[in-house]
């Protein structure tokens, strides 16, 4: 990891790191940049692909583009993993938050309504 805390990779792969940590996967090298890996975070046991963006400084606002769930999606179904999320936070050492899709929301309620049975 590049050690420049003025980089926006610095800020990148702290994030990335956290959210391997959390979704208990990997990071891809180089940020899913290759012909083989894509998406910034795997977890292949839960077929889970994940995209991380980040803010280099604390903002109060996160604008989610509509082209980043997209590629998201299909980056997804081309590695033919069945899941897929976008991580985002407001600034460095900011907690993550995450775009998901209906089908895997519907997933974690089911999941919440059991344990809260």
């Amino acid at each position: 990891m590049t050690q420049n805390i003025n980089s926006t990779r610095y800020y990148s792969r702290r994030q990335e790191d956290s959210v391997a940590e959390l979704i208990d996967g990997y990071v891809v090298p180089n940020s899913g940049a290759g012909h083989f890996q894509k998406g910034d975070v795997i977890n292949k046991d839960i077929s889970l692909l994940c995209e991380c963006k980040t803010c280099v400084k604390e903002k109060n606002s996160f604008s989610i583009k509509k082209e980043w769930i997209v590629k998201n999606r299909n980056e997804s179904f081309a590695t033919r993993f069945s899941n897929q999320a976008i991580a985002f936070n407001f600034g460095p050492d900011q907690e993550n938050y995450f775009v998901i899709n209906e089908r895997l929301m519907r997933y974690l309620v089911e999941k919440l309504n059991e344990e809260n049975s």
